[in-house]
């Protein structure tokens, strides 16, 4: 890649560094917002193809590793530490691929092992603003294949006149104003990293004598009973965040979870995700809270939610035996700034046929990033 090539549809043209002195290469770049996550969005053709120096080039683009990474664009939180990199794509029935990087506040790690739904909600917009996918008169749906989960997603984008629409009446609990409603429909999340809905074959078991679901749709999670663990399940994140004693029971627990779901060795790494149940307080389905390992999210991972919906619709599972039923309806989970509904249908075997709900997202910044040039180079 040229010190700058090309930019993301409508990025601003700053004049290239030149010179045998530069140190910087300019790295087109669009930051946005993705439901509740924040995050830049990249095109893989401008990022290097060497997994260990795009890494380091996305450390640098965050200002990672540092507690206020005030070297980058980072927000000094795991929700605005996201990255978005999308591409042309590369199976049958695709528009892109998508591959999501969690990068670490204050840890030299980017983790792509998991989705993330919340960013997965610009992906279409990206996409259709960079050239990637042509848009409809009306709404245009952009078919994404997510590469860290090996799924399909369908996202319907607001697109009067042939021009994506930001603007609209949509709320979403987590985010202080409205936009255009995107549409998100899940058909084959199920065993995205572990192979299986169930990768152990059971809807519960123990880990340490506490009662456990360990399920895989469209994020791998440890689910359990906050009451099991001495919590009412409503507590605040910051409350939660302060329970030193809690993460390091719970950290246990989830190395052993990770073993049994083929995981691995999940040391360091943010997947499986663990999810508090307890009963809704305010009219929903269930009560969630979201560890992401280390702290409790803000609100809630939408791809964590689905996780969550899947297990509460499902017979035997640990989130199914607190959920309080509403027949067809959605699924309403009650996180810290709000809900989040997910329209789930299952079928009498427990398989997931479909999953959907409704997101929104916010074009904010559009430009280049300097990046140190020797961090371009592999070696």
């Amino acid at each position: 890649m040229d010190d700058h090539t090309n930019t993301p549809s409508g990025a601003a043209g700053a004049a290239p560094t030149s010179g045998p002195k530069a140190r910087y290469r300019r790295l087109p770049c669009v930051l946005m917002r993705g439901g509740t996550s924040r995050g830049p969005y990249f095109l893989e053709s401008d990022l290097p193809t060497d997994t260990a120096a795009r890494d380091k080039v996305l450390l640098a683009a965050m200002g990672s590793p540092h507690q206020l990474q005030l070297d980058g664009l980072g927000g000094a939180n795991p929700l605005t530490s996201k990255v978005a990199i999308v591409s042309k794509a590369t199976v049958p029935g695709a528009d892109v691929d998508y591959l999501f990087a969690q990068v670490s506040v204050d840890k030299a790690v980017v983790d792509t092992g998991p989705n993330c739904g919340n960013m997965l909600s610009g992906v279409g917009p990206f996409a259709i603003e960079s050239g990637l996918v042509e848009a409809k008169d009306g709404e245009t749906v952009v078919r994404i294949y997510n590469r860290n989960t090996k799924s399909m997603i369908e996202a319907t984008i607001q697109t009067p006149g042939g021009e994506v629409e930001y603007e609209g009446n949509q709320s979403i609990d987590g985010v202080n104003n409205t936009a255009a409603p995107i549409r998100l429909s899940f058909g084959d999340a199920a065993g995205g990293k572990t192979g299986a809905l169930f990768a152990t074959g059971k809807r519960s078991e123990e880990i340490n004598g506490v009662e456990v679901t360990l399920i895989d749709y469209a994020m791998p999670m440890m689910l359990l009973a906050a009451g099991d663990v001495g919590l009412r399940g409503d507590e605040t994140p910051a409350e939660i965040d302060a329970n030193t004693a809690l993460f390091e029971r719970l950290e246990a627990m989830r190395m052993e979870a990770g073993r049994r779901m083929n995981l691995g060795d999940v040391t360091g790494r943010v997947i499986p995700k663990i999810g508090l149940m307890s009963v809704p307080h305010h009219g929903g389905t269930i009560t969630s809270r979201y560890l992401v390992p280390d702290s409790c999210h803000r609100s809630h991972s939408a791809t964590g939610a689905l996780c969550v919906a899947a297990a509460a619709s499902v017979e035997g599972t640990v989130a199914n035996k607190i959920a309080v039923h509403t027949g067809d309806e959605p699924i309403v989970i009650e996180h810290p700034s709000g809900k989040i509904e997910i329209a789930m249908r299952a079928n009498a075997k427990g398989e997931i046929e479909r999953a959907e709900f409704v997101r929104t997202a916010r074009r904010i910044f559009e430009g280049n990033l300097l990046i140190p040039k020797h961090l371009f180079d592999p070696s």
